[in-house]
């Protein structure tokens, strides 16, 4: 008998399956097979035995494409991700740092090696500061970052590093109470700046140059507030301080007054001396009025 069918004939080729195969799913083979429920996406419906059809291999489930291992997927290099990790380097900072109390950054150059006059200067702010009763943040690497954490430590402070993660890899030094790790020098800066009632500047490369210019910059500006700024190494500092008052100033590029924005010394005690007198200042921490870390702790945020 030919299977060609004859005009009328409604048979559902489904109603041809085998008895058992209707058995094995609890239902009698003359019963009726019910609609398939279809997955919709927007104005698109597709029944789930057709996914497979249309995406051979393809896991069907949100959970299965969760799990999956795969190649790295190409949203970790879109600035929409970029973004999020950002986000994520100032809210892993900001929770960390937020109740450390007073601080001063401390920044030198990463060259430099224990017995040597800019670590053991170093070394000597971390402790009187300590001392004094300020956590010391550096950016937690080698040399004169060291030496102000380990003199940090030895006073009884809060000793902190503010990593950053480099193609030659900076590796923390072990004089560290508390440390972040950062991919991003900005969201790392942002902390320098926003928990921090002083700096402190020792001698030191291109990026402790950074860190200066840009503190200068932002209180300059009117970004933040003013608060301590002091140069430790007269001798190393000099030639920068006269060549902006002798070539600058003339230029008209900066105002005399610039120059004092910072304080340029080689006595730990008295950039310490310093740093307390402005904390003990109406508007400082002792006045009653929020201190000069608050104050710099609106940078990046307003």
């Amino acid at each position: 008998m030919s299977d060609e069918r004859v005009p009328g004939d409604e048979r559902d080729p489904r109603d041809e399956r085998d008895p058992r195969d209707e058995r094995e799913r609890g239902r009698a083979p003359d019963q009726p097979v019910p609609p398939q429920p279809k997955r919709t996406s927007g104005r698109v419906a597709v029944r789930p035995d057709a996914e497979r059809l249309l995406h051979p291999g393809r896991p069907t489930t949100s959970d299965e494409r969760l799990l999956q291992k795969q190649p790295r997927p190409a949203f970790l290099d879109t600035d929409t991700w970029r973004a999020l990790r950002i986000l994520s380097e100032f809210v892993d900072g900001f929770e960390a740092l937020a109740e450390i109390g007073p601080a001063v950054t401390v920044f030198g150059s990463a060259r430099s090696i224990p017995g040597e006059p800019t670590y053991e200067l170093a070394r000597t702010v971390g402790r009187m500061l300590a001392e004094a009763g300020f956590a010391v943040i550096t950016g937690g690497g080698p040399g004169a970052m060291e030496g102000a954490n380990r003199g940090c430590q030895e006073g009884g402070g809060l000793s902190i590093g503010c990593n950053i993660e480099l193609p030659h890899e900076q590796m923390l030094n072990p004089y560290l109470d508390l440390s972040i790790d950062f991919r991003y020098f900005f969201a790392r800066k942002t902390m320098f700046v926003k928990y921090a009632d002083a700096f402190v500047i020792l001698p030191g490369g291109l990026g402790t140059l950074d860190e200066l210019f840009e503190a200068l910059t932002l209180i300059q500006t009117g970004k933040i507030r003013h608060f301590p700024v002091v140069l430790m190494g007269t001798a190393y500092w000099s030639g920068l301080v006269d060549w902006m008052r002798t070539t600058q100033v003339p230029a008209g590029t900066i105002a005399a007054a610039d120059l004092e924005l910072f304080r340029l010394t080689d006595d730990p005690a008295e950039a310490v001396a310093v740093i307390r007198a402005f904390s003990d200042a109406p508007g400082g921490e002792a006045g009653g009025q929020p201190p000069a870390g608050e104050a710099a702790r609106r940078v990046a945020v307003e």
